[in-house]
Formats: structure tokens, C-alpha cells, sequence
């Protein structure tokens, strides 16, 4: 039997919404006894809530809590084939990527960072504030430098950018 990543995804979603969380990603990493099965988790907004408001956060507790309750039932179903891997369960952190149409929903009017596939305007690089996401396109406002502005500097440039020529994308923290 080989590693299912659909299987160990479909339980650690159901083990996540049970405590009021979204899985971010899944993957397994290495091979032999240097397996390793990370998992990120975030906490889901709550209804009414935006991206701009004072987010919750995952807590310690919430990833011990899931890494306890995946990883027992990993291996009692063993779903992941072999004697050895590491279970990792983190968030996302401050600077999360950003992989599925509803992240970019989510995080309308944060600041990201991301690297297209094909160049845009002779580009591959942006940062700027996304602005907004509809039927598969970004649009972001994108500053002439990553300076602070200065008061005759142009303003923001608007960029519109298909979903699927984003090769990288994530939030870039703004304290």
C-alpha cells in the first residue's frame, strides 16, 4: 500500500473542522527514516470577520491538540506505510503562502508578495496590496518602489494578474 495524500488530507480536514479550523497545507517530505508530514493549520474567520480585523490566530494548544488526534489515527489506520515519520502541525505564520482562490478572497486589502509564472509588464516580482480577487484574476496595487512613498511620487500602480500565472504568492507582514 502506498502514501495516500488524499486519504491523510480528508482526515486531518475532518479532525481540523472539529475544533473550528481550516488545513492550509499537507505534505510529506523525505524518504527512509527522514520522513517528515507537515501540517499547517489556521483558525477560520468568524462570520462577519475580514482579514483586516485583529486576527485569532492558531494557538499551541491547537496544534498539539490536532497532531495528537491525527497522529493517532494515522497510525491505527496506517495510512502512512513504513515504521518512521515525523508529524509536524504548525500555522501558517505571518507570512503565509497563499495557494487557493479562497486565500486571495480572504486577504483582500493585505499586502502580498508574489513571482508570476510569465512576465507581466516585463515582470515577474510584485508587492503591493491586493486589492481585489474575482473569477480567477488579482488585481494589485503595486507601488513604483518598496520605499516609503515620497509626497510627489506617482501613485500606486494597478496591475490585473490571472490566478494561474501565479507561481508563489504570501503575505507580507505589515507591523
Amino acid at each position: 500500500m502506498g502514501f495516500e495524500l488524499d486519504r491523510v488530507r480528508e482526515i486531518v480536514e475532518r479532525v481540523a473542522s472539529s475544533s473550528g479550523l481550516e488545513v492550509v497545507e499537507v505534505e510529506l517530505r523525505g524518504s527512509g527514516k527522514a520522513r517528515m508530514l507537515r501540517i499547517v493549520i489556521d483558525k477560520l474567520p468568524r462570520p462577519g470577520e475580514s482579514s483586516n480585523d485583529k486576527p485569532v490566530g492558531v494557538t499551541h494548544e491547537d496544534c498539539a491538540n490536532v497532531s495528537r488526534e491525527v497522529g493517532t489515527i494515522l497510525d491505527v489506520e496506517d495510512v502512512v506505510p513504513g515504521n518512521s515519520y515525523l508529524l509536524e502541525v504548525s500555522s501558517p505564520g505571518l507570512d503565509r503562502k497563499l495557494l487557493r482562490p479562497a486565500d486571495y478572497e480572504r486577504f483582500k486589502g493585505s499586502k502580498v508578495k508574489l513571482k508570476t509564472r510569465t512576465p507581466v509588464k516585463g515582470n515577474q516580482y510584485f508587492e503591493g496590496h491586493l486589492q481585489n480577487f474575482h473569477e480567477g484574476r488579482l488585481t494589485l496595487a503595486v507601488s513604483t518602489s518598496r520605499k516609503k512613498p515620497r509626497v510627489d511620487e506617482a501613485p500606486p500602480q494597478t496591475l490585473e494578474i490571472e490566478l494561474a500565472n501565479v507561481e508563489k504568492a504570501n503575505l507580507v507582514p505589515e507591523i
